[in-house]
């Protein structure tokens, strides 16, 4: 049904993806800037936006364009909505994992979503209703039976400011209970393992609609649960965000409401 959404996504995500790892290690460090106190942006992610949205463009014209470094611009009910490089910070360090976003919106919400990982050649594509793949083979999430036990992604940030003392103790009710936690920096490759079942829950705070357009297409449409930390919907406003399967989802909210 969105065949031509779905090769436009995945085209785009390649395409920011090939021109972002050319500048992988090679940065020049004088044309890395700071949007805020340790919010960096590169070359790279301008590069790779620039060529994400003219490829976007190209294809679908009529649609809105929602870019983290250009903001937003055109008009029309569906909207793509763009990272050009999840994990800004471990790209400049030269770290090597990071991504690239790429999802489309209605006015329902997700409707085709593409994570592209250069790096690894992997590539994670979901569209509503028709399942979600990794390298082209369908994928679900993880079958584990709750947190206790459980291999736990999440991510934090300097610009949770205040709200870093309401994660830290949402993280300590996680620890005791999950078998490992990982904090990689690049929450959409976080969503995009979960949904292929490397994980079996996700929780963040604040994260930005550009971090999940596509990621939690791609963990509902692989079997899991989206929510915010208070079990509701708001995750796309408030940016507070838990995934996983039904019983570590469960798990995980009432872990981080105590």
């Amino acid at each position: 049904m969105y065949e031509a959404q779905r090769e436009a996504c995945i085209a785009a995500a390649q395409a920011g993806g090939l021109v972002a790892k050319k500048f992988f290690r090679k940065l020049d460090p004088t044309k890395t800037t700071e949007k805020s106190r340790n919010d960096l942006v590169s070359e790279a992610d301008h590069a790779s936006e620039a060529v994400i949205k003219a490829e976007l463009a190209l294809r679908f014209p009529q649609y809105r364009f929602l870019g983290e470094e250009s903001g937003a611009s055109g008009e029309g009910t569906r909207c793509w909505i763009v990272d050009p490089l999840d994990g800004t910070l471990n790209f400049i360090q030269g770290f090597p994992h990071w991504c690239v976003s790429v999802g489309l919106w209605d006015k329902d919400g997700p409707v085709v979503g593409c994570i592209y990982d250069p790096m690894r050649e992997d590539l994670f594509v979901a569209v509503r209703g028709e399942g979600a793949t990794w390298n082209g083979e369908r994928i679900t999430i993880s079958g584990q039976t709750g947190l206790d036990g459980a291999f736990i992604a999440t991510g934090f940030a300097y610009q949770l400011g205040e709200r870093f003392e309401t994660y830290t103790k949402a993280l300590s009710s996680v620890f005791y209970r999950a078998k490992g936690i990982r904090r990689a920096g690049s929450a959409a490759l976080d969503l995009a393992q979960l949904a292929c079942g490397i994980y079996d829950g996700f929780f963040e705070m604040g994260l930005r609609p550009w971090d999940m357009a596509a990621g939690v297409l791609l963990v509902q449409e692989a079997g899991g649960l989206i929510t915010d930390w208070e079990g509701g919907d708001t995750w796309m406003e408030t940016g507070n965000l838990v995934a996983g399967n039904l019983y570590v989802h469960q798990d995980l909210l009432t872990a981080l409401k105590s």
